[in-house]
């Protein structure tokens, strides 16, 4: 135990070195900040990368749903026999008959294209995504089947608000004796939406599904079945069920299928960002290496007197190895205290950085969300901190070695 206090005490006495070994002291500072830097930049980059691909599922997935079932022949009659029996099958929590469509919105001289969901009130007020997230009006009108629920964006763009008049048109008309006429037809909005995604709150229109059915044509049907299981990750397992129960005469699209790239893309962005960022502390490591072999060689005569009044070759190793040591764990910690820090309050620095230099760092036009989100995973904290105390332990235990096995007499000859 006294022994062990010793080297305690000489290793942190080693880290605060003299004046003519101040640049040891500038390399150790420099190398402390590094890993620091290292490990706080991984665990913000990760926790950035995991709240976008979080906001972005959570928002896609309460939007369009988890998967989706398609007729071969275009439309479905008998939608309401098809949705019962898809409840029946276990594992699925929502289903909901819509028509899906495509329309140009017209609002004075301004036109926009939009995608146009035609759901019955009763089976949006159960799509909290949607129903929880009203912004302007009221959600009655359109429970009472009365009026459009308006992306908010979108409303913006046409300079419109509730109880103003939207104007759709349809890309498919109407055969007349003088050739084609498109279908227009005005609606009251009801209410403004915003999801918090820039695509969504820019192009989509809710529309009661009679008014759609009529809209379209299409007299008591529908033309997608949406369903909602109880974990999407499980989405390819119910939907073999489904596929059994129904046959093959539907078409079935899960959000897998049709983000696949998307969201593909994003874990190989992920991967590649940890490999980059590793590198820091990669570098720092390396940087604790030079400095500790500096120290050694600096420490000769040292560890020459230390060997003759009796320290053993053991004693030499662990002085050294708990002085390059210490500079991996000091900043490790330092590094994730900072990167917790700087996660929990992201949206108040965001703020600031924006105010400070008058631009939009987060563009939601760009990046599909309008806040920057941030969610850590106490695992890949984890995972952060070994490898950043693996490497800094492994680059003090060279020279460290080599301290050990210095030869008394050959330093102090050399002194």
């Amino acid at each position: 135990m006294v022994f062990g206090s010793f080297e305690r005490l000489l290793a942190l006495r080693y880290l605060r070195s003299r004046r003519q070994e101040g640049f040891i002291s500038v390399i150790a500072g420099f190398s402390l900040l590094g890993i620091a830097l290292g490990v706080a930049t991984l665990i913000i980059v990760m926790a950035v990368m995991n709240g976008f691909r979080q906001e972005l599922l959570s928002r896609i997935l309460g939007v369009n749903g988890h998967m989706t079932v398609y007729s071969n022949q275009g439309e479905m009659s008998d939608f309401q026999s098809i949705a019962d029996q898809i409840r029946s099958v276990e594992g699925v929590q929502l289903v909901t008959p819509q028509i899906q469509g495509q329309v140009i919105v017209t609002a004075g001289d301004r036109a926009v294209g939009a995608a146009v969901r035609g759901v019955a009130p009763e089976d949006l007020e159960d799509r909290e995504t949607i129903s929880g997230n009203v912004m302007e009006g009221s959600l009655e009108d359109y429970l009472d089947g009365e009026g459009l629920l308006v992306g908010s964006r979108m409303a913006q763009t046409l300079h419109k608000q509730p109880d103003d008049t939207l104007t759709l048109l349809s890309p498919r008309g109407s055969e007349t004796a003088v050739g084609t006429v498109p279908r227009m037809k005005g609606y009251p909005i009801a209410g403004t939406f915003e999801v918090g995604m820039y695509e969504y709150d820019n192009s989509f229109i809710y529309m009661p599904l009679e008014l759609a059915q009529v809209f379209f044509r299409l007299p008591d049907a529908v033309n997608a079945i949406e369903v909602f299981v109880d974990n999407p990750d499980s989405v390819w397992e119910v939907r073999q069920e489904i596929a059994a129960v129904l046959g093959n005469d539907y078409r079935y699209v899960d959000w897998q299928q049709a983000n696949s790239s998307f969201f593909n893309a994003i874990q190989v962005e992920r991967n590649v960002m940890f490999i980059i960022l590793s590198l820091i502390i990669l570098v720092a490591a390396f940087n604790i290496l030079s400095g500790q072999y500096m120290l050694v060689k600096g420490k000769g005569r040292d560890i020459a007197i230390l060997r003759t009044m009796g320290a053993t070759q053991g004693m030499i190793l662990r002085i050294f190895f708990m002085s390059g040591a210490s500079i991996g764990l000091l900043g490790t910690i330092a590094g994730v205290i900072l990167g917790i820090v700087f996660t929990d309050n992201i949206q108040t620095i965001q703020g600031w950085v924006e105010q400070l230099f008058g631009t939009a760092v987060f563009n939601p036009e760009v990046y599909f969300l309008s806040t920057l989100p941030a969610e850590r995973d106490p695992t890949e904290v984890l995972q952060v901190v070994l490898m950043a105390l693996g490497i800094s332990f492994l680059a003090p235990l060279l020279p460290a070695w080599q301290a050990g096995r210095l030869d008394p007499v050959e330093a102090l000859r050399y002194e």
